[in-house]
């Protein structure tokens, strides 16, 4: 028997949506409307390339050097990105998910992640993905298991298909500001938007040849809370836990990643947005893709 790169997958179906969770990394792998797709996902013979769709837990984005203090000790990860020394992404893109309930439009996948060097914690992630009216909903709880306190990050990764006349696509961010990074994607302490006019898209505007690889921050919100970042008419939203949005366009140029994060880049050591848990407490986060 032959087995998908990206191991099991779950079909949904609602009206004419049609969405593809996989097994491995409990990541989104597909989603189109009728015959239009929504997200710059893969095929079921390929591997998640560029991060595609994947969960990032227990931190989105980099981590310096892979190493933070926390509670009093030190702590090292592998370096996961190696050319610019940082662990990237989490622990959880690569393993294994077991769907716990599924029918035809909603699954719900779980992954315990147990202690090892560098995050020596016990984190439950419960991960439900659900097409409904009109888009997709992601509803995530993240609880502590373990008997020690934990630091916690989470993000995702789905890219918004931008096809070959992707330089004309208009993009809308409704930050005030953005982290300045250094050349290995760590923020410096410093905020821009208005000293870079060319990264301000609080009016949405064409991506041109931009290159972007940028985290915003302070993100105007409506009256539920919920943040929106669009690529054209498809419509990224995030509900209150998610405070930062990384912005990326791969060299390809095939998408737009729109990847909401409840912390900044290197949130381990900076502390902006870093959730810390105690034993059996809980982070639940939403967000979705709103389609016209």
């Amino acid at each position: 028997m032959t087995i998908a790169p990206s191991g099991q997958q779950f079909e949904l179906h609602y009206n004419d949506q049609h969405a593809v969770v996989v097994e491995v990394g409990g990541g989104l792998r597909d989603y189109t409307v009728g015959d239009t797709p929504i997200l710059d996902g893969y095929r079921m013979n390929e591997m998640a390339a560029g991060a595609r769709g994947q969960v990032l837990a227990p931190w989105p984005n980099r981590l310096d050097a892979g190493a933070y203090p926390f509670d009093h000790h030190h702590h090292e990860l592998p370096l996961s990105e190696p050319a610019r020394h940082n662990a990237i992404h989490g622990l959880v893109r690569w393993s294994s998910w077991r769907a716990i309930e599924v029918d035809a439009a909603t699954v719900i996948m779980s992954h315990l992640l147990h202690p090892q060097p560098g995050y020596p914690f016990v984190l439950d992630v419960r991960i439900t993905y659900a097409l409904i009216d009109r888009g997709l909903h992601v509803t995530t709880t993240a609880t502590n298991a373990g008997d020690r306190t934990l630091p916690l990050g989470l993000g995702f990764h789905p890219y918004v298909a931008a096809p070959p006349e992707a330089d004309t696509h208009r993009l809308h961010v409704p930050a005030t500001q953005l982290l300045e990074t250094n050349d290995r994607g760590i923020p410096t302490g410093h905020r821009l938007v208005q000293e870079v006019p060319e990264l301000d898209f609080r009016t949405p505007a064409p991506i041109g040849e931009r290159h972007l690889d940028h985290c915003f921050t302070e993100l105007a919100r409506d009256a539920d809370g919920r943040a929106h970042v669009s690529l054209d008419r498809v419509d990224v939203w995030m509900g209150p836990a998610f405070s930062h949005v990384m912005v990326f366009i791969p060299p390809d140029r095939s998408g737009v990643a729109i990847e909401p994060m409840t912390c900044a880049p290197d949130a381990f050591n900076n502390g902006e947005g870093l959730v810390v848990l105690g034993p059996g407490e809980t982070l639940t986060t939403d967000w979705g893709i709103s389609v016209p």
